[in-house]
């Protein structure tokens, strides 16, 4: 991270953006040494005229080389570029992650060995589980066992809700929704004798409520029609710290023909209620949870960070790392995956209108403090849910991150005036403001910055939002989502009016036919395999800094995260499913998959 020549510091500082300059010896004999241009500095600290010049002219051709563009009405703006290939190089993928990515792209299905399934509209026949078990095969590991062993059972229902794919709807139920009328009789035995008022009382009592789905119309997959459901799911905190389900409505409109489903049901259809609850989950978290509330959002820090911070300015060292390969991998999210022969819209429940309609909504749920893991731990009341590894790693993480940021924006900002007066930092947060948070005051997010605490808190979010918060979303994506009916892509039937009507078979003609199974695990093995030209948060290749304390700040940043990988690595020794999404050597530096 640190520059050892003149060499390499121009070198770094041409590959970054800076002024093409004939020689690097032009300009040093002129006025201006060519450790200038790597000392980081605020444009009022830029007094040499050339120097300004440079800064505003490397800003000019940033901003026509990446102008925002209209994605869709009600969502975030994005970059203009349609094609990976029409963008500048230094923004696209490297070489190696190219032949990587797209080599993987086209062999998941092959690897997979389910080539002839593809087409396939079969439903699955009653072993099932046994030829999912032959698909998966050599690439299978200790979770993805886990998760066959254990996909039915409560605890590992209620656990998923804490530490898998979507650790971010569960929330304390201090009162039940007007919607979800759960008796006292109905849950008497979950709860042990005790009542929910009681338990409520003693932090006890969970819900994750899908509301953002209600009214949803699914998608058509292989030409039949898919359906949506809108769960609510209360769950209990037993006496063994586990996380129980013991109530589920499939819909937002209490009544006759949407009954809340219990653990004393028929065993088939409680099996059923959950199955719709995972299809909801699958619906949520690729399209608000993970698209919108890491990729979507990395490109709008990352075209603000570009158009607004010149090579000089302190932030933009911070956080050009962390911007790495974003564009082309939203590029090819667009593209591929929720285009309109993209992998999602055709194999999945939530593809096509449903879709953008969901990504609007999510859009206007979007606020700060959901994105500030602290604040958003708190807003749920989740501070004391045991075996909740999620909110213990990413705690310590986001701690990390802050330290770490801190040191460097007080080493350049020594005082609340300095953020004040640094234009090209009030236009930075100024775009991420209107561009992506659509000017709403509403969401918390600040459309200037007055102190330098506040700047802090902001650049701290940006960071663990694009790293951390990405890995623990997207890593475990074909572990959890592998074995189908865990994380159901689509599901073929309405859910049930009455109970006692589910079977197995009932069931079966559910879950996704083949076809759309195969598809479903093949872009989650993609999406969640770790690609060779990979960088972990911490290793940075760009050489940004010459200063003392920045280079310090930066090797304690690296201890830091050493010492919490090691934390993390001994906790898991005593876990019988260890959690290993937020251990920064599996945390990418970026959101480059």
């Amino acid at each position: 991270m640190c520059v050892m020549d003149s060499e390499s510091t121009f070198r770094a500082y041409v590959l970054q953006g800076g002024p093409q300059l004939s020689s690097p010896a032009h300009h040093v004999s002129e006025e201006m040494d060519i450790y200038t241009w790597l000392a980081a500095s605020l444009v009022f600290q830029d007094t040499n005229p050339i120097a300004q010049r440079h800064r505003m002219r490397q800003l000019e051709e940033r901003q026509e080389l990446f102008g925002w563009k209209v994605y869709a009405e009600g969502m975030p703006h994005i970059n203009h570029y349609e094609s990976a290939l029409d963008m500048p190089a230094e923004v696209r993928f490297s070489y190696t992650k190219t032949i990587d990515f797209y080599y993987n792209a086209g062999t998941q299905l092959a690897a997979l060995a389910v080539a002839r399934l593809v087409d396939s509209k079969e439903t699955w026949e009653t072993n099932m589980c046994k030829q999912l078990d032959i698909i998966i095969g050599a690439h299978s590991n200790k979770t993805i066992e886990y998760v066959q062993e254990h996909w039915d059972e409560d605890e590992f229902f209620g656990y998923q809700f804490l530490n898998g794919l979507n650790p971010m709807m569960i929330q304390r139920c201090s009162k039940l929704p007007a919607n979800f009328r759960v008796t006292e009789e109905m849950v008497k035995d979950s709860l042990g004798g005790s009542s929910l008022e009681v338990e409520m009382k003693r932090k006890k009592i969970f819900l994750c409520d899908y509301k953002m789905l209600d009214g949803l119309v699914a998608n058509e997959v292989h030409g039949r029609q898919q359906y949506l459901t809108a769960p609510l799911v209360l769950l209990y905190c037993d006496s063994y710290d586990m996380m129980l389900p013991i109530a589920i409505q499939l819909g937002q409109k209490n009544g006759v023909h949407n009954p809340i489903f219990l653990p004393t049901d028929s065993k088939y259809d409680w099996q059923l209620a959950k199955i719709y609850v995972r299809a909801a989950e699958f619906s949520v978290q690729e399209v608000d949870i993970h698209l919108l509330r890491t990729h979507w959002l990395a490109e709008v820090f990352t075209m603000a960070t570009l158009r607004n911070l010149p090579f000089p300015h302190p932030l933009y060292k911070l956080l050009i790392p962390h911007t790495r390969y974003t564009f082309q991998i939203n590029i090819l999210a667009r593209n591929r995956l929720i285009s309109e022969d993209g992998v999602i819209t055709k194999y999945s429940g939530i593809g096509g209108a449903a879709l953008y309609e969901l990504l609007v909504r999510a859009t206007a749920s979007l606020t700060y403090s959901s994105l500030c893991l602290p604040d958003n731990i708190s807003e749920r009341g989740l501070d004391k849910v045991p075996h909740y590894y999620y909110r213990d790693d990413g705690m310590k993480m986001w701690n990390v991150i802050n330290k770490y940021v801190e040191g460097v924006v007080q080493h350049y900002y020594k005082s609340d005036d300095d953020v004040k007066k640094d234009t090209e930092l009030q236009s930075w947060i100024s775009e991420i403001f209107t561009n992506g948070f659509k000017g709403k005051k509403s969401t918390g997010i600040p459309e200037t910055f007055e102190a330098v605490n506040d700047l802090v808190k902001f650049v701290t979010m940006v960071i663990f939002t694009v790293t951390a918060q990405h890995a623990a979303l997207n890593n475990g994506q074909f572990e959890f989502g592998a074995f189908m009916p865990n994380f159901p892509t689509a599901l073929r039937k309405p859910p049930p009016e009455q109970k006692g009507q589910t079977n197995e078979e009932t069931i079966r003609e559910t879950l996704p036919d083949k076809g759309t199974t195969v598809n479903g695990m093949a872009v989650l093995r993609l999406l969640s395999t770790k690609s060779t030209d990979h960088y972990s948060l911490g290793d940075v290749p760009e050489e940004l800094y010459d200063e003392e304390v920045p280079c310090k700040l930066f090797k304690d940043f690296q201890k830091d995260l050493k010492k919490l990988s090691d934390d993390i690595e001994e906790r898991n020794k005593k876990l019988e499913l260890p959690y290993t999404y937020l251990d920064p050597k599996n945390v990418d530096n970026s959101v480059a998959i």
